[in-house]
């Protein structure tokens, strides 16, 4: 029988930064049954039920441990969310260093992986003796976005979205200043000076891991990769998504949703949901809901309490009910096309639906990548993070999405809203999208197959592992 080899990993905090690193776990431990994983899990204040309810499906060699919640109360007040996860961290750093020296007594990691926000966490591996690892759980996009930062700050004197050309980023299509990461967009917040350090600190790791792969952004990996660029090694193991549903509560939703799915017909649900953590302001919910009753299509909206902050449900669940919000009378005029659900929505399930031929995404990269592998073209609709940056990549590069303009006001008007939903769904523009997204759907599945590119690279990376013991 093979010797265990152990690894030690740190997500950041919130569960999308937790779910992708307990994704790759879980792969990591299928393909290689021999690896144990100890997931040493931060959090502000109590951790999220759905942190919970996902280590219900980890394997045996998978353990999880939440460490002591740090309070927003130790935090400074009004800081914005990329810093509140950062410095959540950094408090985190003494239970960090308690249970690896803990692991290291009785079975020494020989890798320590950490999340692009726990980056503070790898200073320890030199002190178990450990390789130091990030796993990015975005785009390489974004990753090679980050590196060319560092250069941008020493040649640039302006903010980046007041320069009058587009950035070019290697490898990939020209992307204007204000779609890059939202830490970029004031360059004398402590946002951005936190964000070169952190980029910096990453290109001193043994290897990257990126949720992605070379038939996706061969550009950018490849750029990433190119000999001479100082980078460290970069690891394509994606595209990484999830399989199942929850269990619990959440049943009821699901089979609502689905169920009514099943009596409409192929491709012609517009499935609207902006993430487990986005939300949109009172103004921008009434035009988006005339704007569905407008384009007369089917549509699945999983719809969240308003909010002024675009990210407000990242760290906090709201208990309020979401369809109070609506404008009056629309559930009742809009009940033979469409179905709303209050905050949940079983996603896989809805995005390999035949019925379902659009989708309406903040672009967040667990829903980017789940539209691959489905095959379902997009409205690219970004809020916050890197997700300007994703739409870029899948309307303009990929060519699987449309983006709607804002006007002045930030707000997306119904008549575009309308129009966009009526492009992406019907007509001959539909039809060029939906055969991209078929190619990529293609090109992102094969990736993990037995012979797949991705399925080769972490073998390597596993043999890699499994040579230090």
């Amino acid at each position: 029988m093979d010797k265990s080899i152990h690894i030690a990993v740190v997500p950041g905090v919130g569960y999308s930064h937790l779910f992708p690193l307990l994704q790759f776990s879980k792969l990591l431990v299928h393909l290689h049954p021999y690896f144990h994983v100890t997931c040493l899990i931060p959090s502000l204040e109590s951790p999220p039920s759905d942190s919970k309810t996902i280590l219900q499906t980890l394997p045996s060699n998978i353990n999880c441990t939440f460490l002591p919640s740090v309070h927003s109360n130790d935090l400074p007040r009004g800081i914005p969310l990329e810093t509140q996860l950062q410095l959540t961290l950094a408090h985190s750093l003494p239970s960090i260093h308690q249970a690896l020296k803990s692991l290291s007594l009785r079975t020494p990691p020989v890798a320590l992986l950490v999340d692009s926000f726990a980056v503070k966490a790898l200073d320890l591996a030199k002190e178990f003796n450990m390789l130091s690892y990030v796993y990015f759980p975005s785009a390489a996009t974004t990753l090679s976005s980050y590196y060319h930062l560092l250069k941008l700050d020493k040649v640039t004197s302006c903010e980046y979205r007041d320069l009058p050309e587009a950035i070019q980023l290697p490898g990939f299509v020209p992307i204007h200043g204000r779609d890059l990461v939202d830490q970029a967009q004031d360059r004398s917040s402590q946002s951005y000076k936190l964000l070169l350090e952190r980029v910096e600190r990453i290109r001193l790791v043994d290897g990257i891991l990126i949720n992605s792969s070379l038939e996706i952004e061969r550009g950018s990996i490849e750029a990433l990769t190119e000999e001479g660029s100082g980078n460290p090694p970069v690891y394509a193991v994606g595209p990484i998504v999830q399989k199942g549903t929850r269990d619990g509560d959440d049943d009821v939703k699901g089979l609502e949703s689905l169920s009514w799915l099943d009596k409409q017909k192929p491709c012609s649900v517009l499935y609207v949901s902006f993430g487990s953590g986005g939300t949109l302001s009172q103004e921008q919910v009434n035009e988006l809901a005339f704007g569905l009753e407008l384009s007369n299509q089917k549509f699945l909206w999983v719809l969240r309490a308003p909010s002024s902050s675009a990210n407000s449900a990242y760290l906090s669940q709201n208990d309020v009910d979401p369809l109070q919000f609506l404008p009056s009378g629309f559930l009742e005029r809009t009940k033979e096309k469409g179905l709303v659900i209050p905050s949940w929505a079983p996603q896989i399930q809805i995005l390999s639906h035949s019925s379902v031929g659009g989708f309406l995404t903040h672009c967040g990269w667990n829903s980017t990548l789940e539209s691959m592998v489905h095959g379902v073209p997009l409205i690219t609709w970004p809020l916050f993070a890197e997700q300007r940056t994703n739409a870029v990549m899948l309307s303009e590069g990929l060519k699987v999405g449309l983006r709607p303009r804002h006007d002045e006001n930030g707000i997306v008007e119904r008549v575009q809203i309308s129009e966009l939903i009526k492009r992406l769904m019907e007509g001959e523009e539909s039809e060029k999208l939906r055969n991209n997204m078929k190619e990529l759907k293609e090109a992102a599945n094969s990736a993990v197959k037995e012979d797949g590119s991705s399925t080769k690279t972490l073998s390597q990376l596993a043999l890699k592992w499994r040579n230090l013991v």
